[in-house]
């Protein structure tokens, strides 16, 4: 990886490490040093997230760049399937969020709930979680090899040793415009949905 790839992964790094909560807070923009161009955001977000392999509710391998993020806003919470404190609610959050996306879902942003526990959640117990909240298509339920969900999990500050330690905060991103807020899980959906709608009309920087 390049100087200039090193200092844009920093740029992520920084950036997925601040806590925004709610839509009033300000947004949190990785820049590109050198381009404001959406290439070069996506390329940014491409080094920094990799294509590690994570699995899906259907059994289905997916990239977690290629797949899951390019040219697509996402919406990443952290949960696992026997959580019985705060997942059941910020999914049903996740679920009221999808309802106002509607067929924007899965063309122009993917919901992304990765399990903390993926020993335990299975693609069959995925799927059985994902039904249960009425997911549909373009909201994946994601766990996988124990080291690459892991991995996933500490790119995007949401990794914990004890599942129960897991956040509640959800991760709303645009990674062609470097655009990453961070909102809290059991807030309201309307101050959820505001958070996504900002995201989501988001711009590319055009470079001068």
């Amino acid at each position: 990886m390049g100087t200039r790839s090193r200092k844009i992964g920093r740029s992520l790094a920084a950036a997925l490490a601040v806590f925004i909560i709610g839509a009033g807070a300000p947004a949190t923009r990785c820049a590109a040093q050198a381009s404001g161009s959406a290439t070069a955001q996506g390329t940014a977000a491409q080094n920094y997230f990799t294509d590690v392999e994570l699995v899906n509710q259907d059994g289905k391998p997916m990239r977690l760049y290629s797949d899951l993020m390019k040219d697509r806003v996402v919406i990443i919470n952290a949960f696992f399937t026997t959580c019985t404190s705060i997942c059941p609610p910020m999914t049903a959050n996740l679920s009221k969020v999808q309802n106002w996306l509607g067929d924007r879902l899965g063309k122009e942003v993917q919901m992304l709930s990765i399990s903390v526990d993926p020993l335990t959640d299975t693609p069959p117990r995925l799927k059985e979680y994902a039904q249960k909240f009425g997911a549909r298509p373009g909201w994946y339920f994601l766990s996988g090899k124990k080291e690459n969900v892991d991995f996933a999990l500490r790119k995007l500050g949401q990794f914990v040793e004890e599942k129960n330690d897991h956040t509640g905060i959800i991760i709303i991103g645009n990674p062609r415009t470097g655009l990453w807020k961070k909102a809290f899980g059991l807030a309201k959906p309307d101050e959820l949905i505001k958070v996504v709608e900002n995201v989501l009309n988001d711009k590319p920087v055009e470079s001068k």
